[in-house]
């Protein structure tokens, strides 16, 4: 059953990072650029099998191995792991996700008035 609309793990988002940023690539090359301590050539096959399952990643069998590339955008991602956090932390409410950033200030006025403008310049 593909699942694409639930966010991402942290070993996958590191994962799909490679894929976003190098393009398509097969086990081994994905397995050299994920930072950190180098994990094991059958844990990253496994790790990649896994998000084809979810659908979050595509792979086509060139030369007997098989190239990885990502079902998924970053925009996707981001969208589908912000509404995970909105709805588990805030209640489904965008509004107190912004108020909560304010709060913590985490975000200042500056920034909203910013965000602000940015929004009504696409119109919203």
């Amino acid at each position: 059953m593909k699942r694409r609309n639930h966010p991402l793990t942290p070993l996958e988002l590191e994962i799909m990072k490679v894929l976003w940023e190098a393009g398509p690539a097969a086990v081994q090359s994905v397995q050299e650029k994920l930072p950190g301590e180098p994990l094991a050539y059958t844990t990253v096959q496994t790790m990649l099998n896994v998000l084809l399952e979810k659908g979050k990643v595509k792979r086509t069998l060139k030369n007997r191995a098989y190239i990885y590339r990502p079902a998924l955008s970053r925009v996707e991602a981001v969208g589908h792991t912000m509404k995970d956090l909105i709805d588990r932390m805030f209640g489904g409410s965008a509004e107190a996700l912004v108020m909560g950033l304010v709060e913590t200030r985490q975000l200042s006025s500056e920034k909203l008035d910013e965000l602000r403008r940015k929004l009504e310049e696409r119109g919203q």
